[in-house]
C-alpha cells in the first residue's frame, strides 16, 4: 500500500469537492486547483492547500488526482503550458473524470514520455456515493500501481480493476453510463405512460421494484428525485450527452452498432436542448411528460408546485 499522505486534486466540482473532502478527513493532506475560486473556500477552511495552477499542484504532490467534465479539459490540464505534467513532483497522475478512450490513451502517451504514470479512475454513484465514499471505481493501468494506491481509492469507494491498457475503464464507464442512461429513459417513458392510462405512479414503482423491470432507475432515481419533483439527483444532462455521445463513437469504432443506445442518445440530446446542459438528468421525465400533457407526482410531491 502507498504511504503517500499528500495528493493533489484538480477539480473541485460536484463530484470533485465531495471526494476531497473525503480524502482530507482521511488523513491526506491536500493541494487543490480549480478556476472557480470560491469553490475551494470550504475546502481550504478544513485544511487544503490552494494551488495558483495545476503544474503548481504537481510541483508539490507525487500524485495527483483530477474530476474534470470533458475530455478537452482533462486534456488541457494535464498537458498543456500549465498543466500537470510540467510539475516537478508529480510522477502518477489519476484520471476520475469520464473522458472516454481515446483520451486516456492520449493522455497515458504524453504522460509516459516524461516519466509520468497515468491511472483511469472514472467513478460511478454520483454525488450521494461520492459523499457517501460508495462509488464504483473502475481503473487500468499499471497494477503494482494500482496496488500501491488502494489506500486512496478505499476511501472513495469500491475499486474494480478493469485491466492493463489505458482506456479500457474509461470504455467500461461509458457502457455502465449508457446502461444507467437507457434505464432512465425508458423507465421515464412507460411511467408517464402509466399516468396517461390512469396508473398510481407510487403504485405502479411498487409492482416494476416487485418485478422484472426493477432497474437503479425505478428503484433510486424515479422515487426520489421525480415522484418527490426535486429533480436534484445532482447530474447534468449536458454530461450525460457527452457520456453517451462516448459510448456510441467508440461503439461505431469498434463496428457494434448500439441501435438501443442511439434512440437513449437522442432522447437525452433533444432533452439538453430544451432544457439546457445544466438541467438534472432525471428531467428526462420532464421532456415526455410536455408531450403527453400529463405529470408524474407520488405522495411524496404533495404541495409541491
Amino acid at each position: 500500500m502507498t504511504t503517500e499522505k499528500h495528493l493533489g486534486f484538480v477539480g473541485i466540482g460536484r463530484m470533485g469537492a465531495p471526494m476531497a473532502e473525503r480524502l482530507l478527513n482521511a488523513g491526506y493532506a491536500l493541494t487543490i486547483y480549480d478556476t472557480q475560486p470560491a469553490v475551494l473556500q470550504a475546502l481550504k477552511e478544513k485544511g487544503a492547500h490552494i494551488a495558483e495552477s495545476p503544474k503548481a499542484v504537481a510541483d508539490i504532490a507525487a500524485t495527483v488526482l483530477v474530476s474534470l467534465p470533458t475530455p478537452d479539459i482533462v486534456i488541457a490540464v494535464a498537458l498543456g503550458e500549465q498543466g500537470l505534467a510540467r510539475g516537478k513532483a508529480v510522477r502518477t497522475v489519476i484520471d476520475l473524470s469520464t473522458s472516454g478512450s481515446e483520451a486516456a490513451r492520449t493522455l497515458a502517451d504524453g504522460l509516459a514520455g516524461l516519466g509520468i504514470q497515468s491511472i483511469d479512475c472514472p467513478v460511478s454513484g454520483g454525488v450521494t456515493g461520492a459523499t457517501r465514499g460508495t462509488l464504483a471505481l473502475m481503473i487500468s493501468g499499471s497494477r503494482e500501481r494500482f496496488d500501491q494506491l488502494q489506500d486512496v481509492f478505499n476511501v472513495l469507494g469500491k475499486p474494480v480493476y478493469v485491466g492493463e491498457q489505458p482506456g479500457m475503464a474509461q470504455t467500461m464507464k461509458v457502457i455502465n453510463n449508457l446502461i444507467s442512461v437507457t434505464a432512465l429513459s425508458i423507465t421515464s417513458e412507460l411511467m408517464v405512460m402509466g399516468v396517461k392510462a390512469g396508473l398510481d405512479p407510487d403504485i405502479m414503482l411498487q409492482v416494476i421494484n416487485s418485478g422484472s423491470g426493477r432497474t437503479n432507475a425505478s428503484e433510486d432515481k424515479i422515487p426520489r428525485f421525480v415522484l418527490t419533483r426535486s429533480f436534484d439527483f445532482g447530474f447534468a444532462v449536458g454530461l450525460s450527452a457527452k457520456d453517451v455521445r462516448l459510448c456510441l463513437e467508440e461503439s461505431e469504432q469498434l463496428g457494434v452498432p448500439l441501435r438501443v443506445g442511439d434512440a437513449a442518445r437522442k432522447l437525452v440530446n433533444d432533452v439538453r436542448d430544451k432544457y439546457g446542459d445544466d438541467a438534472d438528468l432525471t428531467e428526462i421525465i420532464r421532456y415526455v411528460e410536455d408531450g403527453a400533457g400529463v405529470q408524474v407526482r407520488g405522495k411524496a410531491a404533495a404541495g409541491k408546485a
